[in-house]
This record gives structure tokens, sequence and C-alpha cells, in this order.
């Protein structure tokens, strides 16, 4: 089973943790919008593990709820 195989069995609302591209579909913001928005070393929706940015599903939404403009 390949590394896409295991990831497709999830779908991405169920998932806590989404990868920057996983993000990006989800949310419909573009890659280049999500890495800017999330630099901020105060980001509460990033856990960063090494150099890889993971945004926390359910804290980006928040965060998307109450922003007027990205």
């Amino acid at each position: 089973m390949t590394k896409e195989e295991k990831q497709a069995r999830v779908p991405l609302w169920e998932k806590a943790l989404l990868t920057l591209e996983e993000a990006s579909a989800y949310t419909g913001i573009g890659i280049n919008n999500l890495r800017k928005i999330s630099e901020d070393y105060d980001c509460k929706f990033v856990l960063w593990v090494g150099k890889k940015r993971l945004f926390k599903r359910e804290k980006l939404l928040e965060y998307l709820e109450h922003t007027f403009s990205v």
C-alpha cells in the first residue's frame, strides 16, 4: 500500500492535522496564502514538526470564521 492510498482512506474533514496541500484543498485558499498567514510565531493553528508545517483543522476553521479577508 502506497502513502497516497493510506492518506486517501481518511477523509480530510475527519483529520485533526492537515498538510499544506490538504489545507489548501480543504479551504480553497492557495498554498502561498496559507504559507503567509501561518508564518507568525504565535500562529494558533499551525503545528511545526521539524520543518514540516501541519494545520490544526478545527483551529484553522475558527480562524477563518473570524477573518474578514485573506
